[in-house]
């Protein structure tokens, strides 16, 4: 593979862009960046903590600069957070000198997935409802990444596979 461009995986909450990275990360060779994990290993506080403690606002602003800072390495396979592609700055970097993959599943799958954690800070103030109206909207933002893989009926090896096929044909 001579492509030295990143893989980028984006996608709700709980939509195993961390465990896929991790997995797609030994499998290719590639560095692994996970997000939120930079983010709470920097701030030395949890994402729900810091959204408690310190809001939205600031952790986006976190967020975002870390999420350029990683983008500037190369080979190196990175899991952003559900709401980091809504980031104008992050998407059109991402969009323009990286290679994305959208993590789709269907909306009953990831109200499964999300209310199955306690970590998750915007969802768990969230209504069934207002949670499947968070998975719309954010999946309208999704559609923008390079490649959509449908997960629901595939096992991770597939994912795998389908994801690293494509990066390998660009």
């Amino acid at each position: 593979m001579d492509s030295k461009k990143n893989l980028v995986l984006l996608g709700m909450m709980a939509s195993g862009k961390s465990t896929i990275g991790a997995l797609l990360s030994k499998k290719l060779g590639f560095k692994f960046c996970d997000i939120d994990k930079i983010i709470e290993k920097e701030m030395q506080m949890t994402v729900a903590d810091i959204f408690s403690q310190k809001g939205e606002p600031f952790f986006r602003s976190v967020e975002e600069k870390i999420v350029l800072k990683a983008l500037q390495n190369k080979r190196s396979i990175i899991s952003l957070g559900g709401g980091a592609f809504f980031n104008d700055k992050i998407r059109k970097e991402i969009i323009m000198n990286h290679v994305s993959f959208w993590l789709n599943w269907s909306s009953k799958t990831l109200l499964n997935r999300i209310r199955k954690s306690a970590k998750r800070p915007i969802a768990n103030k969230l209504s069934n409802k207002e949670l499947i109206d968070l998975i719309y909207k954010r999946k309208r933002i999704y559609t923008k990444a390079k490649f959509k893989i449908n997960c629901d009926k595939l096992s991770k090896q597939q994912i795998l596979l389908n994801i690293q096929r494509a990066y390998e044909a660009i």
